[in-house]
């Protein structure tokens, strides 16, 4: 299992379009990732799901992957995340 921790710093959190961003890199890949947020987790692969959190600036989140590209998942995401400035 890989689990990185981030801080939202784009302005307007994870909106639709960062949210859609992440949805489509993680679904790039077969491991199971989610998003977690003040205790609940989503499935990152589900646009619905991760809209649903309401994830602001200055949120604490993580994001976990698990399964055979779960490296892979990880280093995708986080490519994502730093190349659209959502998270540090």
């Amino acid at each position: 299992m890989e689990k990185r921790e981030y801080n939202v710093t784009a302005e307007t959190g994870i909106h639709a379009r960062p949210a859609t961003l992440l949805v489509q890199t993680a679904s790039k890949y077969n491991s199971d990732i989610t998003l977690e947020y003040k205790g609940k987790s989503v499935n990152l692969k589900s646009i619905m799901g991760v809209m649903s959190l309401g994830v602001g600036k200055g949120a604490d989140v993580s994001i976990t992957a698990e399964g055979a590209d779960e490296k892979e998942a990880i280093e995708g995401i986080d490519q994502t995340i730093k190349n659209e400035g959502m998270a540090e």
